[in-house]
């Protein structure tokens, strides 16, 4: 099988494997995992925040954030198309008792104005009655948005524009090593201006397992409570901090053949008939096409190249998304562009 599923169903490299087999352990719950710590101060060294905290998945660790961030009964703003708005169960709503305000981004880039989020805010001067806004939730690279990407200009707009009304900004970074690598920025500098951020080491990075919660020390203090009461407190964890520790150095520097992958699959199905998609909106690994014009919906059309050509991908309504990562190769891409070549001829 050739999956373009999600950058999720990564195995872990060689490597990764040795890392993990002889990793120094201890207890994480007593602060005694070296591992785990090394882990948590290197990515503060690179994301040139104060502390970190190593969580078992993305949804954690964003989910003590607004918790943090925010009191029961305040708003969210977040793009409409949000991870954390969509796929995490609501629960900023069953943790945190707050509400999320979504917004349509940019026409429906998914990428927020200052504009845009400023109009959906309740600060000071708004009415007794209604919900006052906690928190700015952005998102970088933009997952259902087609992997888009926040400039750091543009986030530090948005920062400097919450924080002079008292709001705080949560950066879901599960992907921001793609999105650094698109914009040519480092991720220190796309993370600057928000009070907190989560990046995945599961996702383009390709560790088996966990994320990163990155802030302040008095938050990163309090955000460990908060793992420990949503039973994210692990003990001998550096058998997988260890897999992290490696994504962070051995990763990175080839996010970029990913992306040249998606830019080459985008490019093929661009000339398919059926699908609709701008090569040019493809800023990472994430690629999502239109196929409402095929005479196949998009979960036939995924079935059918999965029994045909052992290729996975996923689809939505009429919407197929394709995620390389480092377990597909070139060669990779054109089997599954041949693939859907035939399938969507047939039909």
């Amino acid at each position: 099988m050739i999956d373009f599923r999600s950058d999720t169903v990564t195995k872990p490299t060689p490597a990764m494997r040795r890392a993990m087999a002889e990793a120094e352990v201890g207890d994480d719950v007593y602060g005694e995992d070296p591992t785990v710590n090394r882990l948590q101060e290197r990515a503060a060294r690179i994301f040139e925040k104060e502390a970190a905290l190593f969580v078992p998945t993305g949804s954690m660790g964003n989910q003590i954030a607004v918790k943090l961030h925010t009191r029961p009964g305040e708003e969210v703003v977040i793009e409409e198309r949000g991870h954390i708005y969509n796929y995490e169960m609501a629960a900023m709503s069953a943790i945190s008792g707050a509400l999320a305000r979504p917004v349509r981004g940019g026409g429906g880039t998914g990428l927020l104005t200052w504009g845009e989020i400023k109009a959906a805010v309740h600060a000071g001067d708004a009415p007794y009655y209604v919900a006052r806004t906690g928190l700015v939730a952005l998102e970088n690279s933009h997952n259902l948005a087609g992997g888009s990407v926040l400039t750091r200009e543009r986030t530090e707009e948005i920062c400097d524009g919450a924080h002079a009304l008292g709001l705080r900004v949560h950066l879901d970074g599960a992907r921001i090593f793609n999105a650094a690598e698109s914009l040519g920025e480092t991720v220190a500098a796309l993370a600057r201006p928000a009070d907190s951020v989560m990046f995945c080491l599961s996702k383009g990075l390709g560790a088996p397992v966990g994320s990163v919660l990155l802030g302040a020390r008095g938050f990163i203090d309090e955000a460990r409570r908060w793992r420990k009461l949503l039973g994210g407190g692990m003990r001998q964890a550096g058998v997988l901090a260890a897999a992290g520790l490696v994504a962070l150095e051995e990763t990175p520097p080839r996010l970029g053949d990913d992306h040249a992958n998606a830019r080459r699959l985008a490019e093929g199905l661009a000339g398919l008939p059926g699908v609709k998609i701008d090569p040019e909106s493809v800023r990472t690994n994430i690629v999502i096409f239109d196929v409402s014009e095929a005479r196949l919906p998009a979960d036939e059309i995924c079935a059918r190249v999965r029994e045909t050509r052992g290729v996975l991908c996923s689809g939505f309504g009429s919407l197929i998304r394709m995620v390389t990562h480092y377990d597909v190769s070139r060669e990779d891409v054109d089997v599954a562009l041949a693939a859907l070549g035939e399938v969507l001829k047939e039909s």
